[in-house]
């Protein structure tokens, strides 16, 4: 483990304990006890402090201490309750992640060479391979318009959220959908409580249209993820899944399109 994990772990771990009793479901806490716990440790803090609490809320799982203090099916997650305070709470042990069996689509890339040429393999590079393939239109059959990329809101009760591109689209029959699309390169994972931020952004900020929450994953460099999510009784849920994997328009074959056709027939059963 780096050394900047292990700073990160200690915090994190101090301001889990300072608080928990034994069958708690939420453990409240501000940020404000960052630098408190860090002097007491004789620790030195990043210049940004939020970035611990991200690292562990959208990077990292928590630490096996705090981890083992959940019931069975059951994990702790962090979430914001109001500015700069926050809590532990327990969900539902959940981890969304791409389903290694699921046929990809292929779709000729039109990601603009300059870009292709120094694009990262991060959040960043993802969201461009994303915007500039009208992925997000391919996947929800809805004409949509990126409106803005790091959307950061305040909501009430929950404090700053924030989403990695927000597009907005209109269907044949002229409904209008709001689209939040969290994006995850690398090793992040994608998180349950970022998808209830979404939702609960939508409904703040834009509660005329119908919001479909998406995140995209990179699988490979060339293989991007989708996931449309929705609320159920038993919380969010995985409602739409797709891989799609970008080639060059030489490699997508009359053969190809054929079994794309027959796709169609069978959903339609």
């Amino acid at each position: 483990m780096s050394e900047k994990k292990n700073r990160y772990t200690k915090i994190i771990e101090r301001l889990f304990f300072n608080h928990f009793e034994k069958d708690l479901s939420v453990v409240r806490f501000s940020r404000d006890e960052i630098a408190q716990i860090a002097k007491s440790l004789k620790i030195e803090l990043p210049k940004n402090l939020g970035d611990i609490l991200y690292t562990f809320r959208y990077r990292a799982g928590l630490p096996d201490s705090i981890r083992k203090r959940a019931p069975e099916d059951m994990s702790w997650a962090i979430r914001s309750v109001g500015r700069s305070h926050y809590e532990f709470f327990l969900t539902k042990l959940v981890n969304i992640a791409p389903n290694e069996l699921l046929a990809e689509t292929k779709i000729p890339d039109a990601t603009p060479g300059i870009i292709a040429r120094y694009a990262l393999n991060d959040e960043q590079g993802l969201l461009a391979k994303v915007r500039y393939n009208r992925l997000i239109d391919v996947f929800t059959g809805v004409v949509c318009y990126s409106l803005q990329s790091h959307l950061r809101t305040a909501i009430p009760g929950m404090g700053q959220v924030e989403t990695d591109e927000f597009y907005v689209g209109v269907d044949k029959q002229g409904v209008h959908y709001a689209f939040p699309v969290q994006g995850k390169g690398g090793k992040d994972k994608i998180g349950v409580v970022q998808i209830e931020q979404d939702l609960a952004m939508c409904r703040a900020k834009f509660p005329s249209l119908i919001c479909k929450p998406i995140a995209a994953q990179f699988m490979k460099s060339d293989v991007i993820a989708l996931f449309m999510f929705e609320e159920t009784p038993d919380g969010v849920r995985v409602s739409n899944e797709r891989h799609y994997r970008l080639v060059e328009e030489t490699e997508l074959t009359d053969a190809d399109l054929l079994t794309y056709r027959k796709r169609i027939g069978e959903q339609s059963v």
